[in-house]
Protein backbone atom coordinates (compact mmCIF):
# COMPACT_ATOMS: atom_id res chain seq x y z
CA UNK A 1 0.00 0.00 0.00
CA UNK A 2 1.32 3.60 -1.09
CA UNK A 3 0.17 6.80 0.33
CA UNK A 4 0.52 9.57 -2.36
CA UNK A 5 0.07 13.15 -1.63
CA UNK A 6 -2.54 14.59 -4.29
CA UNK A 7 -0.83 17.96 -4.18
CA UNK A 8 2.83 15.65 -5.04
CA UNK A 9 0.50 14.45 -8.40
CA UNK A 10 0.05 17.84 -9.43
CA UNK A 11 4.05 18.88 -9.02
CA UNK A 12 5.50 15.75 -10.65
CA UNK A 13 2.58 13.91 -13.04
CA UNK A 14 0.13 11.27 -11.90
CA UNK A 15 2.67 8.46 -14.15
CA UNK A 16 5.22 8.88 -11.91
CA UNK A 17 3.45 8.09 -8.47
CA UNK A 18 0.64 5.80 -9.78
CA UNK A 19 1.85 3.45 -12.45
CA UNK A 20 3.03 1.03 -10.28
CA UNK A 21 -0.48 0.46 -8.71
CA UNK A 22 -2.77 -2.55 -8.82
CA UNK A 23 -5.81 -0.01 -7.71
CA UNK A 24 -6.12 3.41 -7.02
CA UNK A 25 -8.48 5.43 -4.06
CA UNK A 26 -9.38 8.59 -3.65
CA UNK A 27 -10.59 9.99 -0.64
CA UNK A 28 -12.90 12.66 -0.20
CA UNK A 29 -11.57 16.14 0.76
CA UNK A 30 -12.83 20.01 1.37
CA UNK A 31 -11.82 22.53 -1.01
CA UNK A 32 -9.71 23.59 -3.64
CA UNK A 33 -6.44 21.97 -2.07
CA UNK A 34 -5.14 19.32 -4.18
CA UNK A 35 -8.22 19.06 -6.35
CA UNK A 36 -6.38 18.97 -9.75
CA UNK A 37 -3.90 15.86 -8.55
CA UNK A 38 -7.01 13.90 -7.37
CA UNK A 39 -8.90 14.38 -10.68
CA UNK A 40 -5.66 13.65 -12.79
CA UNK A 41 -5.59 10.37 -10.60
CA UNK A 42 -9.04 9.40 -11.55
CA UNK A 43 -8.15 10.15 -14.94
CA UNK A 44 -5.33 8.16 -14.99
CA UNK A 45 -7.46 5.37 -13.74
CA UNK A 46 -10.16 5.70 -16.19
CA UNK A 47 -7.24 5.64 -19.84
CA UNK A 48 -4.99 3.22 -18.18
CA UNK A 49 -8.07 1.50 -16.80
CA UNK A 50 -6.82 0.95 -13.52
CA UNK A 51 -9.13 0.27 -10.49
CA UNK A 52 -10.64 3.16 -8.72
CA UNK A 53 -12.66 3.56 -5.50
CA UNK A 54 -13.41 7.70 -5.34
CA UNK A 55 -15.72 10.04 -4.54
CA UNK A 56 -17.79 10.97 -7.36
CA UNK A 57 -17.34 14.82 -7.79
CA UNK A 58 -14.21 14.09 -8.62
CA UNK A 59 -14.67 10.73 -11.28
CA UNK A 60 -17.63 13.31 -12.64
CA UNK A 61 -14.60 16.41 -12.80
CA UNK A 62 -12.97 14.41 -14.66
CA UNK A 63 -15.11 14.07 -17.73
CA UNK A 64 -14.24 17.68 -18.76
CA UNK A 65 -10.98 15.93 -20.03
CA UNK A 66 -13.11 13.34 -22.02
CA UNK A 67 -16.08 14.75 -23.00
CA UNK A 68 -15.41 17.43 -25.87
CA UNK A 69 -17.85 20.10 -25.35
CA UNK A 70 -17.12 19.98 -21.31
CA UNK A 71 -13.09 19.80 -21.87
CA UNK A 72 -12.67 23.22 -20.26
CA UNK A 73 -15.79 24.60 -19.47
CA UNK A 74 -16.56 21.85 -16.57
CA UNK A 75 -15.70 22.22 -13.00
CA UNK A 76 -17.84 22.60 -9.67
CA UNK A 77 -19.13 25.15 -8.33
CA UNK A 78 -16.91 24.73 -4.75
CA UNK A 79 -13.74 25.38 -6.71
CA UNK A 80 -15.17 27.80 -9.16
CA UNK A 81 -18.58 29.84 -8.34
CA UNK A 82 -18.40 30.98 -12.07
CA UNK A 83 -17.86 28.02 -14.17
CA UNK A 84 -19.65 27.90 -17.18
CA UNK A 85 -20.42 24.34 -16.89
CA UNK A 86 -21.27 23.36 -13.09
CA UNK A 87 -21.07 19.59 -13.16
CA UNK A 88 -21.24 19.27 -9.24
CA UNK A 89 -23.10 21.97 -7.69
CA UNK A 90 -24.64 23.71 -4.42
CA UNK A 91 -28.11 21.63 -4.39
CA UNK A 92 -30.21 24.47 -2.94
CA UNK A 93 -33.35 21.74 -1.84
CA UNK A 94 -33.84 18.34 -1.94
CA UNK A 95 -36.63 15.88 0.34
CA UNK A 96 -34.71 14.51 4.01
CA UNK A 97 -36.41 11.14 3.90
CA UNK A 98 -35.61 10.75 7.59
CA UNK A 99 -37.63 13.72 8.87
CA UNK A 100 -40.15 13.83 5.83
CA UNK A 101 -39.32 17.31 4.80
CA UNK A 102 -37.72 19.27 2.19
CA UNK A 103 -34.48 20.69 3.49
CA UNK A 104 -33.41 24.16 1.91
CA UNK A 105 -29.71 25.46 1.83
CA UNK A 106 -28.00 28.46 -0.08
CA UNK A 107 -24.53 29.60 -1.00
CA UNK A 108 -24.86 32.59 2.19
CA UNK A 109 -26.06 29.49 4.71
CA UNK A 110 -23.80 28.36 7.43
CA UNK A 111 -21.92 25.63 6.22
CA UNK A 112 -22.05 23.08 9.24
CA UNK A 113 -25.55 23.37 9.13
CA UNK A 114 -26.19 22.93 5.44
CA UNK A 115 -24.50 20.01 4.72
CA UNK A 116 -26.49 16.28 3.68
CA UNK A 117 -25.10 14.84 7.30
CA UNK A 118 -26.39 11.08 8.76
CA UNK A 119 -27.65 8.26 6.97
CA UNK A 120 -29.56 8.34 3.65
CA UNK A 121 -31.26 5.74 1.40
CA UNK A 122 -29.85 4.85 -1.89
CA UNK A 123 -31.33 2.05 -4.49
CA UNK A 124 -29.09 0.38 -6.25
CA UNK A 125 -29.46 -0.76 -9.96
CA UNK A 126 -29.06 -4.22 -10.62
CA UNK A 127 -25.86 -6.08 -12.75
CA UNK A 128 -23.57 -3.30 -11.50
CA UNK A 129 -20.53 -3.29 -9.33
CA UNK A 130 -22.11 -1.56 -6.71
CA UNK A 131 -25.57 -4.19 -6.17
CA UNK A 132 -23.14 -7.18 -6.64
CA UNK A 133 -20.93 -5.90 -3.77
CA UNK A 134 -23.28 -4.97 -1.48
CA UNK A 135 -25.74 -8.01 -2.67
CA UNK A 136 -29.36 -6.03 -1.96
CA UNK A 137 -31.51 -3.23 -3.67
CA UNK A 138 -31.51 -1.30 -1.34
CA UNK A 139 -29.13 0.61 1.32
CA UNK A 140 -27.91 3.32 3.72
CA UNK A 141 -24.94 5.22 3.90
CA UNK A 142 -23.65 8.07 5.90
CA UNK A 143 -22.94 11.72 4.48
CA UNK A 144 -21.48 15.05 5.13
CA UNK A 145 -20.91 17.03 2.10
CA UNK A 146 -22.91 20.01 0.63
CA UNK A 147 -22.45 19.65 -2.83
CA UNK A 148 -24.27 17.00 -5.82
CA UNK A 149 -24.13 15.55 -8.69
CA UNK A 150 -26.08 18.68 -11.09
CA UNK A 151 -28.92 16.16 -12.72
CA UNK A 152 -28.65 19.03 -15.58
CA UNK A 153 -25.89 16.77 -17.12
CA UNK A 154 -27.03 13.25 -16.76
CA UNK A 155 -28.36 12.52 -19.92
CA UNK A 156 -24.89 13.82 -21.51
CA UNK A 157 -22.70 12.38 -19.47
CA UNK A 158 -24.67 8.51 -19.46
CA UNK A 159 -24.11 8.80 -22.94
CA UNK A 160 -20.50 9.31 -22.76
CA UNK A 161 -20.25 6.21 -20.87
CA UNK A 162 -20.92 6.77 -17.07
CA UNK A 163 -23.21 4.50 -15.04
CA UNK A 164 -25.47 6.08 -12.27
CA UNK A 165 -25.81 2.63 -10.10
CA UNK A 166 -27.04 4.13 -6.93
CA UNK A 167 -29.80 6.92 -6.16
CA UNK A 168 -31.67 8.32 -3.79
CA UNK A 169 -35.51 6.56 -3.45
CA UNK A 170 -36.91 9.52 -5.53
CA UNK A 171 -34.24 9.00 -7.78
CA UNK A 172 -32.92 13.35 -7.81
CA UNK A 173 -29.70 12.27 -5.60
CA UNK A 174 -26.91 10.47 -7.51
CA UNK A 175 -25.23 8.39 -4.59
CA UNK A 176 -23.04 6.03 -6.72
CA UNK A 177 -21.40 6.07 -10.48
CA UNK A 178 -19.59 3.80 -12.45
CA UNK A 179 -17.90 3.54 -15.99
CA UNK A 180 -19.16 1.36 -18.79
CA UNK A 181 -16.58 -0.73 -20.21
CA UNK A 182 -14.26 -0.58 -17.36
CA UNK A 183 -12.91 -3.90 -15.35
CA UNK A 184 -13.86 -1.84 -11.89
CA UNK A 185 -14.34 2.05 -11.30
CA UNK A 186 -17.07 3.46 -8.70
CA UNK A 187 -17.10 6.59 -7.13
CA UNK A 188 -19.82 7.39 -4.29
CA UNK A 189 -20.97 10.70 -2.74
CA UNK A 190 -21.18 8.71 0.85
CA UNK A 191 -18.59 7.93 3.02
CA UNK A 192 -17.46 3.97 3.81
CA UNK A 193 -15.56 4.57 5.64
CA UNK A 194 -17.28 5.73 8.49
CA UNK A 195 -18.95 2.22 8.45
CA UNK A 196 -15.48 0.31 7.77
CA UNK A 197 -13.56 -1.82 10.40
CA UNK A 198 -11.00 -4.12 10.29
CA UNK A 199 -12.32 -6.87 11.13
CA UNK A 200 -15.56 -5.89 8.82
CA UNK A 201 -14.54 -4.35 6.09
CA UNK A 202 -17.03 -2.12 4.22
CA UNK A 203 -18.36 -3.84 0.90
CA UNK A 204 -17.33 -1.02 -1.49
CA UNK A 205 -13.77 -1.46 0.13
CA UNK A 206 -13.76 -5.34 -0.12
CA UNK A 207 -14.80 -5.54 -3.62
CA UNK A 208 -12.26 -3.36 -4.69
CA UNK A 209 -9.52 -5.22 -3.05
CA UNK A 210 -10.96 -8.12 -4.70
CA UNK A 211 -11.08 -6.82 -8.34
CA UNK A 212 -7.52 -5.28 -7.73
CA UNK A 213 -6.21 -9.31 -7.16
CA UNK A 214 -8.65 -10.70 -9.91
CA UNK A 215 -7.07 -8.27 -12.25
CA UNK A 216 -3.71 -8.97 -10.76
CA UNK A 217 -4.49 -12.99 -11.50
CA UNK A 218 -5.78 -13.15 -14.99
CA UNK A 219 -2.86 -10.31 -15.74
CA UNK A 220 -0.16 -12.81 -14.91
CA UNK A 221 -2.31 -16.15 -16.50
Amino acid sequence: MEWVDSEAIETHGVEHHLSEVDGILVPGGFGSRGIEGKIAAVQYAREKRSLLRDMPRYATGSYRVRTPCLRTSANSTEFDVKVKDPLIYLMESWYNHRSGKIEERTADSQMGGTMRLGAYPAVLIEGTHAFKAYGAKEISERHRHRYEFNNKYRELLTSKGLVISGLSPDHELVEIIELRDHPWFLGCQFHPEFKSRPTEPHPLFSAFVGAAIREKRELFQ
